[in-house]
């Protein structure tokens, strides 16, 4: 969630784009959730159960950054938590 709100990227839920502001309070809410009933380990786990799709619509979330198409907000969150722990992307 840091990556987002630091970034100058919009994030895409149930077809409107999101501020990273608002982004990352909705994206806090849905782990705060799945935090206090014990859904959510890892960073993993978030970016599967949370900020992946609309829990309610099944919509895939989008981010989309400045001069670059918009993509998957798992893939986008998983790069994101690639190059933060430093292996450079999957697999590595």
């Amino acid at each position: 969630m840091d990556a987002l709100s630091a970034s100058s990227c919009e994030f895409q839920r149930n077809g409107a784009w999101h501020g990273r502001e608002e982004a990352r309070k909705h994206l806090q809410r849905k782990y705060d959730y799945l935090l206090k009933r014990d859904l959510v380990d890892t960073a993993e786990q978030f970016i599967e159960r949370a900020a992946s799709k609309s829990s309610m619509s099944g919509r895939a979330y989008q981010v989309r950054c400045p001069g670059q198409s918009a993509q998957p907000a798992a893939t986008w969150f998983s790069l994101k938590l690639d190059a933060l722990r430093g292996s450079g992307g999957p697999g590595r």
